[in-house]
């Protein structure tokens, strides 16, 4: 399927943001750029790999149910008592309060903790010659500093973070916060994630969608199972499909 602006009449893209723009550093949503200042690698490496994964999903359980925070130091906040619960799941890392504390402003408060793919860096200014973007990502507040920080938010007329709404993906709400603030109709835009429900939230909407799969295999399984949807690598690919 592809959306050329001159038949269908394409106003605005809306992009979630990690695996589609973006994605960790460290290669880890919960490791923070500086997490082994903190905590001595060679004791977390040698902890078994479901152990330390037992303890991020434990934490992430505590977070994921914290569906409205509405600013930084509310993230700080509950950053805190997610590395807290982390700590307490693998004792020998030795973990005290101060550098829990440490471990969370590190992930909240350094901007640099994402790294942007090269096409985005260099294809989000091009697109935004032609059409209005957006962000609409299930993410935290300080999402908002990552991209300012990167040289990318002036780019996005709208900028929609789940926390901040109290409400994810695929609600209805988080797609038309966006097309509001666009002022564009849900037939003039197109909507780009990694997650296929997400991309079916907004064709419920009538938004055109695309799902983005950067990994080879994820976007061959993808193409096989998923046989309706439009599914590109890249942002050239989407590039193309919109030209």
């Amino acid at each position: 399927m592809s959306y050329r602006t001159s038949n269908t009449g394409i106003k605005a893209i809306l992009f979630d943001s990690g695996k589609v723009l973006n994605g960790p550093v460290t290669g880890h949503w919960f490791i923070s750029p500086n997490f082994f200042n903190f905590i001595d690698e060679k004791i977390f490496r040698s902890i078994d790999k479901q152990i330390r994964n037992k303890a991020f999903h434990k934490a992430n359980t505590y977070i994921s149910k914290q569906n409205l925070i509405r600013n930084e130091e509310e993230e700080f906040h509950h950053f805190i008592e997610f590395y807290r619960i982390f700590a307490a799941e693998l004792p020998q890392l030795g973990l005290d309060e101060e550098l829990i504390k440490a471990i969370a402003s590190d992930l909240v408060f350094n901007y640099a903790k994402y790294k942007f793919y090269s096409d985005a860096i260099e294809l989000i200014p091009e697109l935004s010659k032609t059409y209005k973007l957006a962000v609409v990502s299930d993410a935290w507040p300080s999402l908002d500093n990552v991209f300012t920080q990167a040289g990318l938010r002036d780019y996005f007329s709208s900028f929609i973070i789940s926390s901040i709404k109290g409400i994810s993906k695929p609600h209805e709400l988080m797609y038309k916060a966006a097309l509001e603030e666009l002022e564009v109709s849900p037939s003039e835009a197109i909507f780009v994630d990694d997650n296929i429900s997400n991309c079916d939230g907004a064709e419920r909407l009538g938004i055109h969608s695309m799902i983005l799969s950067r990994d080879i295999k994820q976007y061959l399984y993808t193409r096989i199972t998923s046989p309706r949807h439009s599914i590109v690598r890249n942002l050239n690919d989407l590039m193309k499909k919109i030209k």
